[in-house]
């Protein structure tokens, strides 16, 4: 029998459209398809607590689907280039292949993988699969990485389309020994059991994810530019948990969406959705670039911003308790369902660097551990963004003011009244802003400022100005 390869899973967790298993199948060796899980080796960045509910039933989901292809995926635990190593000794595996990955932490580790194994005559490859278009393939005339996102989303568009999504090949697979079970991961909440109730929300795995794109492109695509903004109704896709955790391919959607174009979907509609998976893009391109985004400044003077850091208000922003209801409808959003609206997600991150001057950094991580979709690229670049210390970044001046747009894109409250309950009963008048509302208002609604909700941490006239003189600041050093 020949040499079995070794198809290492890690944020591809899906059967189809994956190059590497594509080409591990088509050598005629036998396969092994296998995932381990090593969170040591992302240090800072190893998966929060909303991540690793998601990868526990995304691994479930992948062992079934493998399954029901007559594969079993080994599942192992611990140091990646140790359980490699066993596993090859164990199976005389003479290749292991894998797909790319851009956290400046996984490509030394492909790195060093690459450097171990070759030297002991075992081949080592990766595969693109979890972008549309690799990094070094879009430039500037002069040959130089993009650092903003049109034009960068514009010489994406010039390329040939991406290729059609692949078609598992047949192959013969090989099953390893010593696989744990997956509940010796630990990778669930228990005590308490926070994620309770998460199954009715979300269905990881890659039938969930081509279910919840089809869902989309059927009934929400055909409003998507305008609706994406409105948090109370479902026009946005979701897709976000599936695709940062692999279980369905960036190609698959966007032919998915074409398709629908082709078939008489509004155009303008289905390019303004492609273009997030653009931004998408332009995250990882400008991680590869610059590796040193998750923890610094890409703007160099960001470095002296004379942030705040108050605890008590950073812990009223983490638990919704700021006073400003769309800000802590979105908070709370994010507690209970690890997600948050993408508009929300805006308004949340500029209150918490503009309104409370509190460091990028303790919004980044607080999303990391508590967003199913938390991906190192789009979470750090799009903390930058709002900060104004990244690249494309918004511009200083543009501060959110949450209650301006609870108005706007809340008007009913809907959004509010369903997170925030204990202002449901007001009317929309003063919903947004209800420190405004008559005493008699508040008594008939149950609200009591300052003991069943809070008065607003800060004014935002006075944050918005001390805001513009922070920024100043950094500009006249």
């Amino acid at each position: 029998m020949q040499n079995p390869i070794i198809f290492w899973f890690r944020q591809d967790l899906r059967a189809y459209d994956l190059p590497g298993l594509a080409k591990a199948l088509n050598s005629g060796q036998p396969v092994i398809p296998c995932y381990i899980y090593d969170p040591e080796a992302a240090g800072d960045w190893a998966p929060g607590g909303a991540s690793r509910w998601w990868l526990h039933h995304s691994l479930m989901s992948l062992a079934s689907d493998l399954e029901a292809l007559g594969a079993q995926l080994c599942l192992r635990s611990g140091h990646t280039q140790t359980e490699l190593q066993a596993l090859c000794e164990e199976t005389s595996a003479s290749a292991i292949y894998c797909s790319r990955q851009l956290e400046p932490w996984a490509t030394a580790q492909e790195q060093a993988l690459h450097d171990h194994f070759n030297a002991a005559d075992i081949t080592f490859k990766r595969y693109p699969g979890s972008l549309l278009f690799e990094p070094e393939a879009i430039r500037t005339g002069g040959g130089t990485p993009f650092k903003v996102f049109s034009p960068f989303w514009r010489a994406c568009l010039a390329q040939p389309e991406p290729a059609q999504p692949l078609a598992l090949p047949e192959g013969t697979w090989h099953s390893a020994a010593n696989s744990l079970e997956l509940d010796t991961l630990a990778l669930l909440p228990t005590k308490p059991d926070w994620a309770k109730g998460w199954h009715e929300l979300w269905s990881p795995g890659s039938d969930g994810a081509r279910q919840r794109l089809g869902v989309f492109l059927d009934e929400a695509l055909y409003n998507y530019g305008e609706g994406r903004n409105l948090p109370a109704h479902n026009f946005t896709s979701r897709l976000s948990p599936h695709i940062q955790f692999g279980e369905i391919s960036p190609r698959e959607i966007w032919h998915a969406a074409k398709a629908s174009e082709a078939a008489g979907a509004d155009s303008g509609e289905v390019r303004k959705f492609l273009s997030e998976l653009g931004w998408r893009e332009f995250s990882h391109h400008l991680l590869a670039m610059d590796p040193h985004i998750p923890e610094q400044p890409f703007k160099p003077n960001f470095a002296n911003f004379p942030w705040l850091g108050n605890a008590e208000h950073l812990l009223a922003w983490q638990r919704g308790q700021t006073g400003y209801p769309l800000v802590d409808a979105g908070m709370r959003e994010l507690w209970q369902t690890g997600y948050m609206h993408n508009r929300v997600r805006m308004i949340t991150a500029s209150f918490l660097t503009k309104h409370l001057l509190i460091h990028w950094r303790s919004g980044e991580d607080w999303f990391w551990d508590t967003l199913c979709d938390a991906s190192l690229a789009t979470n750090s670049c799009s903390w930058q963004w709002v900060a104004g210390s990244g690249a494309d970044a918004a511009p200083y001046f543009r501060i959110f003011n949450p209650t301006a747009q609870g108005k706007k894109f809340d008007t009913e409250g809907d959004y509010i009244r369903k997170w925030v309950p204990e202002l449901a009963g007001l009317p929309k008048k003063y919903i947004q802003e209800p420190w405004t509302a008559p005493a008699d208002v508040l008594e008939s609604a149950e609200v009591r400022l300052g003991e069943n909700y809070p008065e607003p941490i800060v004014d935002h006239a006075a944050a918005r100005q001390g805001a513009l003189d922070a920024y100043a600041a950094i500009k006249a050093s």
